[in-house]
């Protein structure tokens, strides 16, 4: 390759910026944006955000609130929040890649209220980084090694998370039986006080040098809870109201569902 390769010749259009990552976009932007070529998945326009945002009072709930989203992939969340109202999106990414993509939407969208943090988010909750309204935690929990922790520190942060998340069933391999290899036998664990069981998961060769559009965590491996493990630890550290939708056992990455936890 060579360093010209890496100019554009054209004159300035979103689709330049788009193409600096081309082939790994997940996302379908939204409205006028749409004919860009991205990715295919409507994040921009999610409906399990708007579900979610139902179950705490509707849209003049969220205005004016403060917002910390977890693992923004490529800000279509973010963009959702803003659109909705919210007062100040803190995104925190710690995949540079995403990071970046975050940045371009952050530009071509006119994000104004968003600020994108490059970095651990588990690491940055470590730090007692303060209260937030509404903590968005999309597609992140089962990325993690210890997702105990994770619910732990997002309690100590927000009385509100909004969560979507594969959770480990044996049922899935019924339908999914290729995701089985991937997985290992439960080990009971504990963490500050509460009793569970954990199910290691590798990512095997999505991990490959070439997989650029890889969207997993910071680690080769994570650990996935089961459902009841799962509602019972946000019980466990504080979120009393719990609501559950867009439930799928036979999701072929497996069972997911997406909740709505409050204290």
């Amino acid at each position: 390759m060579n360093i010209l390769d890496s100019f554009v010749k054209v004159g300035p259009t979103p689709q330049n910026a788009l193409d600096i990552f081309k082939g790994e976009w997940s996302s379908k932007l939204p409205g006028s944006f749409s004919d860009l070529q991205a990715g295919t998945i409507p994040l921009f326009e999610d409906s399990r955000i708007l579900w979610s945002v139902e179950q705490v009072g509707g849209e003049e709930t969220v205005k004016g609130k403060k917002i910390l989203e977890l693992g923004p992939l490529e800000a279509g969340h973010t963009y959702m929040m803003e659109t909705l109202g919210a007062d100040s999106i803190t995104a925190i990414e710690s995949n540079t890649r995403a990071y970046l993509k975050c940045l371009i939407i952050k530009e071509l969208l006119g994000l104004k209220r968003s600020q994108f943090l490059c970095g651990d988010f588990v690491e940055y909750l470590r730090t007692n980084p303060g209260k937030f309204d509404i903590c968005l935690a999309s597609g992140v929990l089962y990325h993690m090694v210890n997702p105990a922790e994770l619910i732990f520190l997002i309690s100590e942060v927000s009385d509100v998370v909004f969560m979507w998340t594969h959770y480990y069933s044996p049922e899935m391999f019924q339908t999914c039986p290729y995701l089985s290899p991937k997985f290992s036998s439960g080990i009971p664990t504990e963490y500050q006080g509460f009793k569970h069981t954990l199910y290691r998961q590798e990512y095997q060769n999505a991990l490959l040098i070439d997989n650029l559009s890889f969207c997993g965590g910071n680690n080769s491996f994570s650990n996935w809870m089961n459902r009841e493990d799962l509602c019972l630890c946000l019980q466990y550290f504080g979120f009393r109201d719990i609501a559950i939708s867009f439930e799928a056992p036979d999701h072929p990455h497996g069972s997911c569902f997406c909740v709505v936890a409050q204290k």
